[in-house]
């Protein structure tokens, strides 16, 4: 009967006096840490996950949400009604384009000709001056260039220069040479052999 009341009572005490009364294994107690550490490690990735969702979703919040789709399709339908429009006007603009522009000009008064001539005369040494410019502008950037074309040139030509006067030298020696062995042959009687003319 004692052992019944025992169990009885062992049955009837709370889960907390249970675990004052078990001293807990050291192994189930690192178990446990290790279980919770795994647990909010998951919980960070997911929350990191979720995260790097929200940006993605921020930056590409232009191109997907639907408030700013709409709005490039609202664009996109009135250009398209434009370009519809035009292609129903394209008659009439070709006569546009066609008819020269001078009939749309204001007219000028006759004491203003001689000013409108002296503007063009100065509107057109303006434009060939311009033009100067904007060919000095683009050629500026090859000048580099241009100054180590210019260097090589000067020193073939320079090596040139050298070879001419060694050839020059060499034409005056042997030019010398000639003057020499020509004067000896005519001036040295003895040399001719004058047998040959007498038969």
């Amino acid at each position: 009967m004692c052992s019944c009341f025992r169990l009885h009572c062992f049955l009837l005490l709370p889960q907390e006096a249970l675990d004052l009364t078990c001293p807990k294994a050291p192994c189930f107690v690192r178990f446990s840490e290790r279980e919770q550490i795994a647990n909010l490690q998951a919980e960070i990735n997911q929350k990191k996950m979720e995260i790097e969702i929200l940006e993605l979703e921020k930056e590409t919040a232009d191109i997907t949400h639907p408030f700013y789709l709409n709005q490039k399709c609202q664009i996109f339908q009135d250009m398209n009604n434009h370009l519809e429009a035009v292609l129903k006007e394209k008659r009439a603009l070709r006569k546009r384009l066609i008819r020269p522009r001078c009939q749309d000009s204001l007219p000028i008064e006759a004491p203003y000709h001689k000013y409108i001539v002296e503007l063009l005369t100065e509107a057109v040494t303006f434009i060939e001056k311009l033009e100067k410019h904007l060919q000095t502008v683009r050629s500026s950037p090859q000048i580099p260039t241009l100054m180590k074309d210019m260097d090589t040139a000067l020193t073939k030509t320079e090596i040139l220069v050298r070879d001419l006067e060694e050839l020059t030298e060499q034409i005056l020696k042997w030019r010398e040479v000639q003057k020499e062995v020509h004067s000896d042959s005519i001036y040295n009687p003895a040399e001719f052999d004058f047998s040959s003319y007498l038969t």
